[in-house]
């Protein structure tokens, strides 16, 4: 079990263990906003396992403003499907490829299945008559920036709404 921990103006700061929560609840230091329906028992007390928790004192977060491109993220951003034709995609492509000057960029990269990646080869889907189904672009938002957060709670959706990043 994952809790999503929000930091004092209830931004998206980490997904921690639901132990690592407790501690954080027993300390003081957090309180909990959202709990699972199961209870963590001990033998002296019992506590709500928390899936949602708000720290009480505000933590600067170095965050930067954008989001790293890794090959793992343009596959989760373009849906595990291949931009040109729609099935299960593994791999990813450069739309300008990468021996006319295309770079690894949010813009350029697009998930993409092995056969289309590998008779595009090295030209652009335009030489190829081809469409794309999506225009790539850079992601944005809470669950972009907090590590850990691609694999969702139900309980979190209210708390992970797509923000300016």
């Amino acid at each position: 079990m994952r809790t999503l921990v929000l930091n004092a103006g209830y931004e998206p700061l980490a997904v921690v263990s639901f132990r690592r929560a407790v501690v954080l609840v027993l300390a003081g230091k957090a309180t909990v906003l959202a709990a699972h329906t199961d209870e963590v028992v001990s033998t002296s007390s019992r506590f709500v396992r928390p899936s949602v928790i708000i720290l009480r004192r505000y933590i600067r977060a170095p965050y930067s403003t954008s989001v790293p491109v890794s090959r793992r993220g343009v596959l989760r951003r373009d849906g595990h499907r291949c931009t040109y034709c729609g099935a299960a995609a593994t791999t990813v492509d450069h739309v300008m490829p990468r021996s006319r000057g295309g770079a690894d960029t949010w813009a350029n990269l697009v998930a993409c299945c092995v056969r289309c990646n590998n008779v595009k080869g090295n030209r652009t889907a335009d030489e190829m008559g081809w469409t794309m189904r999506s225009r790539p672009y850079a992601p944005r938002g809470a669950a972009w920036v907090v590590r850990g957060a691609e694999q969702r709670d139900p309980a979190w959706e209210d708390f992970l709404s797509p923000v300016a990043a």
